[in-house]
């Protein structure tokens, strides 16, 4: 990938005069895709789905939670990340079938941590140990699963087959369900579960979409 425009001269001036957009202005880290910087937009305590308005780049009111579901981790997206072209292929071969796209967001990630955080917009680092290929219709919608860099409880999992059933099975819950509507038919499913190579991969996925989506952010402050 090309050099961050974060390590520009002209991107470091910018940072300090004006709020850096969460999705294009963060770096997702030296070291990605084994340890992340994800920007949370939900927490646990949320009874409102907030999300990042992507042409702003602040945090705006999604939708109220209509039912008793709580996202059960920190939830947010991996910056400069994008689901594009080559995410939309990765998870059509995975799951044998055609004409899967990426859904034009920027990735998805859950953050493990036994730290009760109460409020989102905040940068978290962290460690991807799996994730859920998720299909919303036929858009590619991965779930990228990871732990908070040395948190006391779930800092030592290296790999989402080491985690206990029960929050196996709430991320997996809250994410069928958390769209439903009665009456109406579901349109989401989680076709796999995948393990921390994956899960590095399809990052690797994300950031080449980026790339190729929005590389001209970086033309733009180029200084000749």
């Amino acid at each position: 990938m090309s050099s961050n425009i974060l390590m520009d001269p002209i991107g470091r001036m910018m940072g300090l005069r004006y709020k850096s957009h969460p999705w294009h202005g963060i770096d997702i880290g030296d070291n990605a895709p084994d340890l992340v910087t994800a920007f949370i937009e939900v927490v646990p305590t949320d009874t409102v789905k907030y999300e990042v308005d992507k042409r702003s780049g602040y945090l705006t009111i999604d939708r109220p939670q209509k039912y008793s579901n709580v996202i059960p981790a920190l939830y947010g997206f991996l910056p400069q990340t994008y689901c594009g072209d080559s995410i939309g292929k990765f998870c059509g071969e995975k799951i044998g079938k055609e004409n899967i796209k990426g859904d034009g967001d920027p990735i998805d990630i859950c953050v493990l941590t036994e730290k009760n955080i109460f409020h989102g917009n905040i940068l978290a680092h962290a460690i991807p140990i799996g994730g859920f290929r998720m299909i919303d219709r036929s858009d590619a919608d991965d779930k990228i699963i990871a732990v908070l860099l040395d948190d006391a409880t779930y800092g030592n999992f290296k790999d989402i087959s080491e985690l206990p059933k029960l929050i196996i099975d709430r991320l997996r819950h809250y994410f069928l369900t958390y769209k439903d509507m009665p009456g109406e038919p579901r349109n989401a499913e989680i076709s796999h579960i995948y393990g921390h190579e994956e899960a590095r991969e399809v990052i690797k996925l994300a950031m080449h979409d980026y790339e190729m989506k929005f590389n001209q952010l970086s033309d733009m402050i180029d200084v000749v």
